[in-house]
Formats: structure tokens, C-alpha cells, sequence
């Protein structure tokens, strides 16, 4: 208290017994993952595509870190915190300019580090083919439909027996429909080239060649490039890397690795390995409590197959942890073509957009996702019906509406914990209460006190029930505070705790919605069933 020692007026500041508690962000995201160039297990906050690439290169084959950190911006995210896995340190440094998307090898020349080098060349009349891709590739020569000229015909190449590439091409060499200028500007998965022992280039005969998977990359200083395994994933929190490096930044409320499907599909880790760098994402945000693992499926799988993994092979029971299915087609501005992205870094986009147009109490889905052209399998109603059961968030294209999220589900078999936005609505009550409450420590355990601190958290609920995130008509439907003294007996305030319970009634998303129509006769008052 200030001393008045002589007589006057005396002007004094008080602080206000009211503390308000503002609400954190939501909407912060991690990708963790594979880039060019870069900071090595250092998270770097991006707020722009621009940012991106200036720190990690651009668009890579082979890489998908870059084509979700674009899905998640191009969806309405914000903020995300990227850490760069895999790398070494002669190819930390950041890009000089957003065209540096390959690395510099001993020689000086730019080479994409996630380009595969060709499998073994497969002979094809006076050509030869080489797959540049993994994945069970063949390619099958065929005639053109109707007339044409001798040396025109069809190229197809499938995967597993599907269709995926297909070019009209002629083998008459300065025609602009020439096959190895043709393969080379617009296939992803081979390569064509005149045999050696070529004389006159002629068309193939009619026939199928299975082709050779690639070789793993090698640098240019000829050792053998490593991708990372599951340790380098997991890191550790001691030495600041991989998950371990996210546990010193607080606002991260989503976390990301669509790079691990790269390392599954090059064949650099198996199925067992992936499990358990998604087990390990899963606990980081266990053990962080106010962040989801937007956990991505295997790619090719179909709905049966997906459910028994999701079932038999990962079975991951968590409420801190949302899966989904099937992976997004979005356009590749790198090589003008759509490929098969992970769904993760845009569905983190849709979270964080969700957040910002309706908050994060209600479900991020029924969203268009921004930037899909397709789907790598359109999923049925039926389907749908297998998988929306077992935590499998379907994105689905719909007729006239686009493609849109059509789940929000976690990985809980916990009823309370079902539903997505339940789950992140909680973890943003409690980091909100936690960071405006700070003030409480080392303040008269008392009355005076506990009346303080239900007033701040009864004001900071009734905004969340006036704005829609909690049921009930009335303040004291939505929620309740009890501070005093049946919570806080004598033998809990000696021991210096204040101990307030909190009970929140949050809505549920209308995930089925029911209209039941009955006949009734003119002129009835009721309904007949």
C-alpha cells in the first residue's frame, strides 16, 4: 500500500479483478518430411508457398512435402512449422532463389536427389524402355484404333495391370508425335530411347515387356543416398530432432508426415517400419496433448484392403489421432500433370480454414478440398458404410458439389472421443484456460480467490456458448465452474493447490441426418404410421 504522508489529491492504478481469458490458435500445423535443400531437423516457421521454397526448394519427384505444404496453403492454412528429415549437412543451407529445387552435386550440376535412376533397360523393337519409377510397371505396344500410317501406334503403360499412361506416338524420328520425345515431355514412370545397335528405327511389334524397378538413388559422390529409416523420424527430444524437435513449440496443434509414403513406395522402410513412425506420431501428440495425427493410408489400396489394414495391420486406438482415405489427385505445377498426393497436407489445410470461417468446435468436414481433380478410387456409399465405422474419414467426389471431406472421426474406439472437433475443441479449451490463468500462481489461496477465478473462466465460457460451441439453451445447460470450498477442502489449500472443476457440454456434429416422412389422410390431425 502507498504511503500518504501529506495532505492532497492522490491518483492511483488498480488492476481490475477481471483476467480475460483469450482463446489460442488452432490452426498451426508441423509437416514433417523430405526436401531438396534446407535446415536438417530444425523447425522453420513458413507462412506462405513463397517462404517454402526459399527455405526447402521446390516441387521434387519422388518428395511429398513440397505438394502438402502447397495443399495445406492453397486450403486455408496459415502457419506451419516444417522439419526437414533425411538430409546432410553439405545440403542444409537454404535455397538463394525459388527455382533451387535440386541439389548440387561434386560436379556443379543440379540433379533432383529424389529422382530414381532407371531401372534396367528393356528391349522394344529398335527402341528400349526403362521404368523411372517403382512400382510393378509394364509396358504394352498396340495398334491404333481405325487406319493410320505404318509406324504410328499406342504406347500403354500400367501399374499392377491398370492403365495409367497412355501416348499415340510414331517411331518416324523429327515427327512431333515421335516416341522418345513424346515419353520423355510427358511420362512420369518411363523412359524411351533408340537402341545402340539400332540401324533403321521401326515400329515394335505388338507385345507386352515387364519392366525393372529403379535402382535406389545415388549421388554424386557415388554413395548411396539415404532416406530416412523410423529413428530418424521419431528423433529424439534431448537433441531437438524429428517429433522430438516439436516438443519445444507449444502453438502446433496438427502434425503431418506424408513423406513417410515416399520411403514405403521406394521400398526404404516396410510395413512394420511405417507402423511404427505412425505409432510414434501418434504418441508425440500423446504426450503433447494439444495437437492430432493426421495419419495418411498406404497408396493403392482399395476399400477392403484399406479396412483389414486399418483393422488387422496398424489397429491404432487413439483420440489424439484422425485417419484418411483415399489419397487426392492434385495438379503437379512442376511437371503440368495431376499425380497421387498423401491426403494429410491438405486436410491440414482444411482444419485450419475450417477454424477460421466457423471455429474449431464444429466438424471439419462436408469441405471441399481445394486443388483435387480426382481421387485415386472413387469410394461407394457401401464402402463408405465398412469404413466410416472403424475411424476411416472418407473424401468422396460428389456430383455438382466437388470433392469434399465426408468424415470427422479420430482413431478412438471411446464413444466421448468419437468425433474430431470434440477432441481439438478440448485441447483448445484447455491450452486457453491454461495460458490465461498463469496469473492464479502464488496468489491468497482464498475466497477472494476462487470467486476471481470463476468469474474469469464462467465469462470465458459463455462467449464459447453464445458463439455455438456449446449445447444447451441456457449458460448453466452449457457448462458449470466449481471453485470454492468443497473443492478446495483445508488439507488441499496447505498443500498449495487451487483445484477448479470444469464441465463443458460441447456439440456433436449431425453426422446422420434423418427425415422421416408418413402418410396422413386429408384433413387428419395426426400422423399415420
Amino acid at each position: 500500500m502507498p504511503s500518504y504522508l501529506s495532505p492532497g489529491v492522490y491518483v492511483e492504478e488498480v488492476a481490475s479483478g477481471a483476467r480475460p481469458i483469450e482463446g489460442v490458435g488452432t490452426s498451426v500445423a508441423a509437416f514433417v518430411g523430405l526436401a531438396p535443400t534446407g535446415p536438417l531437423n530444425e523447425p522453420t516457421l513458413v507462412t506462405n508457398w513463397t517462404q517454402y521454397v526459399a527455405a526447402f526448394g521446390d516441387f521434387t519427384d519422388g518428395y511429398y512435402l513440397a505438394h502438402s505444404v502447397y495443399g495445406f496453403f492453397n486450403n486455408g492454412g496459415t502457419a506451419a512449422y516444417v522439419v526437414r528429415v533425411g538430409g546432410s549437412s553439405e545440403d542444409a543451407a537454404p535455397a538463394n532463389d525459388a527455382a533451387s529445387a535440386a541439389v548440387t552435386g561434386s560436379g556443379g550440376s543440379a540433379t533432383p536427389p529424389a529422382a530414381l535412376p532407371p531401372g534396367e533397360p528393356k528391349q522394344l523393337g529398335t527402341f528400349t524402355v526403362a521404368a523411372t519409377a517403382p512400382g510393378d510397371l509394364s509396358v504394352e505396344v498396340a495398334d491404333l484404333e481405325g487406319d493410320g500410317p505404318a509406324e504410328r501406334f499406342k504406347l500403354i503403360v500400367r501399374d499392377g495391370g491398370k492403365s495409367v499412361e497412355s501416348f499415340d506416338v510414331t517411331a518416324k524420328k523429327g515427327n512431333r508425335n515421335y516416341v522418345v520425345t513424346q515419353v520423355k515431355e510427358r511420362s512420369q514412370l518411363i523412359e524411351v530411347a533408340e537402341a545402340a545397335s539400332a540401324g533403321q528405327l521401326a515400329r515394335p511389334g505388338n507385345q507386352t515387356v515387364a519392366l525393372s524397378a529403379p535402382a535406389p538413388a545415388v549421388p554424386a559422390g557415388g554413395v548411396e543416398a539415404e532416406r530416412p529409416g523410423p529413428a530418424q523420424y521419431l528423433g529424439d527430444s534431448a537433441d531437438r530432432t524429428g517429433f522430438g524437435g516439436l516438443e519445444a513449440i507449444d502453438e502446433i496443434s496438427m502434425v503431418a508426415v506424408p513423406d513417410l509414403m515416399a520411403a514405403y513406395q521406394s521400398g526404404a522402410i516396410d510395413m512394420e517400419a511405417l507402423k511404427a513412425v505412425q505409432l510414434g506420431l501418434i504418441a508425440h501428440c500423446e504426450l503433447m496433448g494439444d495437437r492430432v495425427a493426421i495419419i495418411d493410408p498406404p497408396p493403392g489400396m482399395n476399400a477392403r484392403q484399406i479396412r483389414v489394414w486399418r483393422q488387422e495391420t496398424a489397429g491404432y486406438d487413439s483420440k489424439y489421432a484422425a485417419l484418411y482415405y483415399p489419397w487426392i489427385k492434385s495438379f503437379d505445377p512442376a511437371t503440368g500433370q495431376a499425380r497421387l498426393v498423401p491426403p494429410s497436407g491438405h486436410i491440414a489445410g482444411i482444419w485450419a480454414r475450417n477454424d477460421a470461417e466457423r471455429g474449431v468446435h464444429k466438424a471439419p468436414a462436408n469441405e471441399v478440398v481445394r486443388g483435387a481433380v480426382d481421387l485415386e478410387i472413387q469410394i461407394t456409399r457401401g464402402e463408405q458404410d465398412l469404413l466410416n465405422p472403424i475411424g476411416v474419414n472418407c473424401v468422396r467426389a460428389f456430383p455438382g458439389r466437388g470433392i469434399r471431406v465426408w468424415g470427422a472421426r479420430t482413431l478412438s474406439s471411446d464413444p466421448a472421443w468419437r468425433y474430431l472437433n470434440i477432441r481439438r475443441y478440448f485441447n483448445y479449451l484447455e491450452e486457453s484456460i491454461l495460458l490465461g490463468t498463469q496469473w492464479v500462481v502464488f496468489e491468497p489461496n482464498d475466497q477472494n480467490l476462487w470467486a476471481r477465478i470463476r468469474r474469469n473462466i464462467s465469462a470465458f465460457l459463455v462467449n464459447e456458448w453464445r458463439n455455438g460451441a456449446l449445447f444447451g439453451s441456457q449458460p448453466e445447460q452449457a457448462f458449470y465452474v466449481r471453485c470454492d470450498e468443497e473443492s478446495n477442502p483445508p488439507e488441499s489449500v496447505d498443500l498449495g493447490r487451487v483445484v477448479c472443476e470444469i464441465g463443458v457440454s460441447p456439440v456433436k456434429p449431425a453426422e446422420f441426418v434423418i427425415f422421416r416422412l408418413a402418410q396422413f389422410s386429408s384433413g387428419s390431425a395426426e400422423l399415420e404410421e
